[in-house]
């Protein structure tokens, strides 16, 4: 199987950019799913992309802080209700879906989807805060079978990020 994950970046990145599994840039999930081997990358983002272009530009509002994970032990910060990012994370769930993809956390997607960026260290979002959907990722959670990194195999972003 092959780990893949959709994110929406929210601090820079480049395409290609390859990270150590533990120092993510702080991002959104959209969805992650495992695929067959045989499901190729470039597949995925074919299916992905006018989702994702269509909601670049969207503006997201950061909401209070909460704790996720085993006993709350993971602290994030909620990110407000927003059309376009639920319509996004929606779209995403039912492209990796016809893939023949296995969601990972199903409890979490569609009506149970509650988008936030985990807290890394010193790294994190504040309520009140603004953001821009203007990066949106396709990781590979274990390039070449490497599970220690991860590594953006496409980006769509807005031009005036100056990242594309």
């Amino acid at each position: 199987m092959r780990n893949l994950i959709l994110v929406a970046f929210v601090e820079p990145v480049t395409d290609g950019l390859v990270f150590p599994r533990t120092a993510w840039p702080l991002h959104i999930t959209l969805v992650r799913f495992d695929v067959g081997t045989d499901v190729l990358a470039e597949r995925v983002a074919v299916l992905a992309a006018p989702h994702a272009e269509a909601a670049l530009g969207a503006t997201l509002a950061v909401g209070e802080d909460a704790g996720f994970g085993r006993n709350g032990s993971v602290p994030v910060s909620l990110i407000r209700p927003q059309q376009d990012l639920q319509a996004l994370h929606e779209q995403l769930v039912r492209a990796a879906d016809s893939l023949g993809g296995t969601i990972l956390t199903p409890a979490h997607t569609m009506s149970g989807y509650r988008p936030h960026v985990s807290h890394h260290g010193e790294k994190r979002l504040n309520p009140g805060d603004a953001v821009v959907l203007d990066r949106v990722a396709l990781v590979d959670m274990a390039p070449d079978g490497d599970r220690t990194v991860r590594r953006i195999l496409r980006l769509w972003s807005r031009p005036e990020t100056g990242v594309s």
